[in-house]
């Protein structure tokens, strides 16, 4: 970093004069400015000359422009002490925004311009591009905020003008005529303000086809080979409309198997099986156990197939 020059003023120089001579800041004057070797004016602009590249950063001793803030500082605490205006705290937190702003793109700046091949020394390098972006757009926000203050200031003392409608623009409004009576009218605000009716059930039987219970399967195949002396599996099932029924005898079958009530016949291997009553000619058939607690079959979502696919299943 470039030392300041001998003849910058210092912060306790600048502080302890009687008055203000042509190097010291001014705070009355308004805005901060600063007085260098190479430069000589406000703030602002030094800034804009160094975004714009028509001043370089490394020729601008920071710390002499550091000492003039300081002592415009105290200058405006004098002022304020002898009853004048109080100076700004926020000029002194953005001075120091864009101050660290430029010392940082200054160490960058000074870095080798030469080829980069250490990897700290590029994050250096993108950091200065990424300072200078920053206070290109400090200036930018700096201004926009300047803009909307004269605004504020100026369109804050304007009213809106509050007339009535023009007769002639009145009387083009249609005329309200109303088409419905009192009662009409309530029972349109009963059925606004009345609470809506709860959401409808969802059916779900058509998820689920219904429970078949094997001892009534087994019940049924009991009277009809009871009456018929014998009959194919295939005729058993004929009339069942679903494969649960099907299963279900098919299971009926089973427990009247092993309690001794059908024999089971078939000539040919894979050929017709024929099922014979063996039982009891009257009386309830007891079917087993197994199916106490529920001797329903509960199926998954199926479609209903023709017994004859049941059958070869």
């Amino acid at each position: 970093m470039a030392t300041p020059p001998e003849t910058a003023p210092t912060a306790e120089a600048v502080a302890a004069a009687p008055g203000a001579p042509d190097g010291a800041p001014r705070p009355g004057s308004g805005a901060f400015e600063v007085h260098l070797e190479n430069f000589s004016g406000p703030f602002d602009l030094l800034l804009g000359l160094i975004s714009k590249h028509k001043l370089d950063i490394t020729e601008v001793a920071l710390a002499a422009v550091t000492d003039e803030f300081i002592a415009y500082i105290r200058a405006a605490e004098r002022a304020e002490a002898e009853g004048g205006r109080p100076w700004d705290l926020g000029q002194a937190s953005e001075f120091l925004l864009v101050a660290a702003t430029l010392l940082d793109l200054k160490a960058a700046r000074l870095l080798p311009a030469g080829e980069v091949e250490d990897a700290e020394d590029l994050e250096l390098l993108e950091a200065r591009d990424l300072l200078f972006a920053r206070l290109l757009q400090y200036r930018a926000y700096k201004v926009v905020a300047a803009d909307i203050g004269t605004r504020l200031t100026e369109q804050g003392r304007r009213l809106p003008r509050t007339v009535q409608l023009e007769p002639h623009l009145a009387a083009m409004l249609p005329e309200l005529i109303w088409q419905i009576g009192p009662e009409e009218l309530a029972a349109l605000a009963a059925k606004a303000l009345a609470p809506p009716p709860p959401p409808p059930g969802v059916d779900l039987s058509h998820l689920h086809a219904p429970a078949v219970s094997v001892r009534e399967q087994a019940a049924v195949l009991a009277d009809r080979l009871r009456h018929g002396g014998a009959a194919s599996f295939r005729a058993l099932t004929a009339d069942a409309d679903s494969t649960l029924l099907v299963v279900a005898r098919f299971l009926a079958l089973l427990e009247l198997f092993r309690e001794g009530a059908v024999a089971f016949d078939q000539v040919t291997p894979l050929g017709e099986l024929t099922v014979r009553w063996t039982g009891a000619e009257d009386g309830d058939v007891a079917v087993a156990t197994d199916f106490d607690e529920g001797d329903d079959v509960v199926p998954a979502a199926s479609p209903a197939v023709p017994a004859e696919q049941g059958e070869d299943a």
